[in-house]
């Protein structure tokens, strides 16, 4: 009841004081806003589990992210075959149930059946019949997948993504027990995934589920389920009541081990001395796999620290502002104290003000968190849907109210303290200004600290932008300017390998009859999309590697003639892949310079041969080109060894799995655009011409070219851009500090200052005082904040790219940013005090 009475006091004294109580309320909303939009994405990148029946029992078949489909050993395994999950589900004690499914997605063109509409592209996945029932999960409508769906023979069906239904097909009850067609071939869709479930990860949620069995009539033909020693499936289990973890670890690794030790594993020669080295960690699955996880963390850390800092910024300010608050009340305190009210009964009022102050600014923060963290996606993500909300969750909700209460308590402990030691006869006698230059020294212990911890974080956010400018800046091979990159997948429309050649011809002849376009090529992925195929080589003449080691691994595409001009990579010895290079002629291939480098030690590579797969196969390539090195992969990444095989050549393998993966790296689903300027309405020109050639040809997405490129720096950019939005909020909230106690300063000082001019003191010795004793606060904050600075700098190393952690000119440009923000902050109180009569300022006492 008594709190409840300190609060409606409170209440009534910050309405008699709205300037305070708005500006108090803001500077908290803002620090606990800032705060709670980072918390928001680190509790559902790094600690929400998936929206499943008892996270807690899942657990994960390996501790590692791999994606999308390795072969041959893995060491620490975490994708598995086909094959080998059959294994493990048969004959594994332990789970409750063991369910699989594909590491990667597939897109497949998809049209429900008697729609005049064309294919659209969409995002699925294959999983086991049990994926599902594993989660513990209902059907929103429909049923969902069963063992039976999952099994050779039976009827094609699919489950419908909630967030698909409900935006595409409006929830459309007529979808479920309709027929779709995807590639071609006709699925029936039997039921609605619940609403909230996205899937075992948090990005890139599938629009449909397909189970396993459904794969090669959806492939139309061999599919990854017909190769034992192929491995493309994570797998997630419910471990049973009462099961021990390490000993289902352990009999899993061994029946592993044994599996390779079989025919059908295909180890490659001399591998079988490497089995026992092969292991397998189970580890927590209730947060699914977390890919996103691995790559976002650091940053997520970085910007929670920084978020902290912004938040005892705005607890600083408010302190002070607090602060003033109590001294100015000092009188009516001692009148209290002098009455009789205990003092501990004071104290209490002033934490209950001090609370109700932080919980107010909380409830305006958390809309502050809202649009940050909406403005935080868009940043991170851009087009992409990541089943990330921004509506605060009851955890982030929870966060923002503990936060509220211990900003609360830190910034009212000062005030409270003046509330203790006041002298209640001294403040009876109106002892409420002073000369003497340290009364205030608590306040300026909170300026000193509001300046170091600003200056943290300007120097942070230089750091970081200047390492953005530093990645983006690279010469990456290749020349963005008027070049547009498209992505189709012709097997969506049902083409097979055979029809290939003439669908492509078909394209580039469409393609380059659009006016503007100057040149047309396609690829089996372009640069810097995030795709890379990675093969070991063979090179006629040398030995091959060793089991098990990487020595001779390269990344490869596949390329149509004109491709380099195409993307503007230039070619630094011999010739290009070009139409000359027909199926009937030699086999050829361009390598990049760090290939000739690495396998020619500075002999002339042209003329060389080598091979993929095989030992057998070393001399199917010949060596026709160097091209300079280009960046396929993340900006940061060293560009390895990489060789480019030309589209209209095949090599004759004589395994059916070798056959099938040639088969595949003919499908070029990248389509490169070179043209001679701006091309109005250029999207819908392309989409027309793959229109034209077959209605079931889905354009995939269109981009520039560097837009493409300026997607890898997406997680950097955000990273920047709030480092740097932090920064400068930073700035503001400590020289609003520095002007308050400047401006109270004065204000307490009036009396001092009218004796100094009486005496004789000039305007500019008035102004050179309170200049001087607002840098002193600055100069300290400044040499707390360097070394400080130098030390969060390494802690951040991992962020930067080409920039020390202790540049010189980022270091002095925002010390003189921060000093000049101080000075203009200071030197409005202190004109103020310059200006001051003699007269007027002796009578104020």
């Amino acid at each position: 009841m008594q709190v409840l009475q300190d609060t409606r006091y409170a209440l009534r004294q910050f309405r008699k004081a709205p300037g305070f109580t708005t500006t108090a309320i803001l500077t908290l909303a803002l620090g606990i806003g800032a705060t709670t939009a980072i918390f928001t994405l680190v509790h559902a990148v790094l600690l929400k589990s998936l929206p499943v029946t008892k996270p807690g029992e899942l657990y994960r078949i390996g501790d590692v992210e791999n994606c999308c489909v390795n072969g041959g050993l893995q060491d620490n395994w975490s994708l598995f075959s086909y094959d080998k999950y059959k294994m493990f589900r048969d004959g594994t004690p332990g789970f409750q149930q063991l369910a699989a499914f594909q590491a990667g997605r597939s897109l497949r063109g998809v049209r429900r059946v008697g729609s005049n509409q064309p294919a659209e592209s969409q995002r699925t996945q294959h999983v086991s019949g049990n994926y599902f029932s594993m989660f513990g999960l209902s059907a929103f409508a429909g049923r969902l997948l069963t063992p039976e769906d999952d099994r050779k023979g039976a009827e094609p069906v699919a489950i419908m993504n909630f967030r698909t239904w409900q935006q595409k097909y409006g929830k459309d009850p007529s979808v479920i027990g309709a027929s779709f067609t995807m590639n071609g071939h006709p699925v029936t869709i039997v039921g609605i995934a619940p609403p909230g479930f996205f899937g075992d990860r948090v990005e890139s949620s599938p629009a449909f589920w397909i189970p396993l069995s459904v794969m090669p009539i959806i492939a139309g033909g061999d599919s990854l389920l017909d190769f034992p020693e192929q491995d493309w499936l994570d797998i997630i289990g419910r471990i049973s009541p009462g099961a021990s973890i390490s000993t289902i670890q352990a009999h899993m690794q061994l029946e592993l081990q044994q599996w390779l030790r079989s025919p059908v594993s295909k180890l490659q020669p001399g591998e079988e001395t490497l089995i026992p080295k092969q292991t397998l960690h189970l580890s927590p699955g209730g947060g699914g796999v977390q890919m996103m996880r691995e790559e976002y963390e650091s940053g997520l850390r970085l910007l929670m620290a920084i978020s902290a800092f912004v938040l005892m910024i705005a607890c600083a300010n408010v302190a002070n502002l607090m602060l003033v608050r109590a001294t100015t009340r000092k009188q009516a305190t001692s009148i209290r104290a002098a009455l009789g009210a205990p003092r501990s009964r004071q104290i209490r009022q002033v934490l209950t003000e001090s609370t109700v102050l932080a919980v107010l600014g909380g409830v305006i923060g958390v809309a502050f968190a809202f649009a940050g963290t909406r403005l935080i996606l868009h940043w991170a993500f851009r087009a992409d849907y990541v089943a990330i909300d921004a509506t605060p969750s009851l955890p982030v909700l929870a966060f923002t109210f503990t936060v509220s209460l211990v900003t609360g308590i830190l910034f009212g402990v000062a005030p409270a303290w003046i509330t203790v030691k006041a002298n209640p006869a001294e403040a009876l006698r109106g002892a409420n200004r002073s000369t003497r230059e340290h009364g205030g020294w608590t306040q300026k212990t909170l300026v000193i600290t509001q300046a170091a911890l600003s200056l943290i974080l300007l120097c942070a956010a230089g750091l970081l932008v200047q390492s953005l400018r530093n990645m983006q800046r690279q010469n990456f091979g290749f020349d963005t300017t008027n070049r547009y990159i498209a992505h189709i997948d012709p097997q969506m429309a049902g083409y097979k390998p055979a029809q290939l050649d003439a669908v492509y011809r078909q394209l580039h002849d469409g393609l380059a009859a659009i006016p503007g376009v100057q040149q047309v090529s396609f690829s089996l992925y372009s640069p810097m999309e995030g795709n890379n195929w990675g093969e070991t080589i063979y090179v006629e003449g040398q030995a091959p590697p060793q089991p098990g080691s990487s020595e001779n691994q390269t990344s490869w595409l596949r390329v149509s003639p004109g491709y380099f001009d195409t993307i503007g990579t230039k070619i630094v010895e011999g010739r290009a892949i070009g139409e000359q290079d027909t199926a009937a002629t030699q086999q050829v291939a361009v390598v990049n310079r760090t290939f000739a480098k690495k396998f020619f030690k500075g002999a002339s590579a042209i003329g060389k041969h080598f091979g993929d797969i095989e030992p057998k196969y070393s001399g199917s390539y010949e060596i026709v080109g160097i091209t300079e090195d280009t960046q396929y992969r993340q900006p940061t990444r060293e560009i390895p060894p990489t060789f480019f095989l030309a589209f209209a050549q095949r090599t004759n393998y004589s395994d059916p799995r070798f056959v099938a993966f040639e088969d595949s790296n003919h499908y070029l689903n990248a389509v490169e655009l070179k043209t001679m300027g701006p091309v109005e309405g250029l999207e819908a020109q392309v989409q027309r011409v793959l229109g034209q050639v077959n209605p079931d040809l889905a354009l995939i997405d269109f981009n520039s070219f560097g837009a493409q490129v300026q997607t890898n720096f997406a997680q950097q950019n955000m990273i920047a851009k709030l480092t740097s939005l932090y920064g400068v909020l930073a700035l503001m909230l400590a020289s609003v500090g520095l002007y308050g106690v400047t401006a109270y300063s004065v204000e307490r000082r009036t009396s001092e200052i009218g004796i100094r001019m009486a005496l004789g003191a000039d305007r500019i010795n008035v102004l050179q005082l309170i200049l001087r004793s607002a840098f002193l606060q600055i100069s300290i904050g400044l040499a707390i904040g360097l070394p400080a600075t130098i030390v969060g700098g390494r802690a951040m190393s991992a962020q930067l790219f080409g920039v020390k952690s202790y540049d010189p000119k980022i270091l002095l440009g925002t010390t003189v940013l921060l000093s000049m923000a101080a000075f203009i902050a200071a030197v409005v109180p202190a004109r103020r005090a310059a200006t001051l009569e003699p007269i007027k300022a002796l009578r104020t006492e």
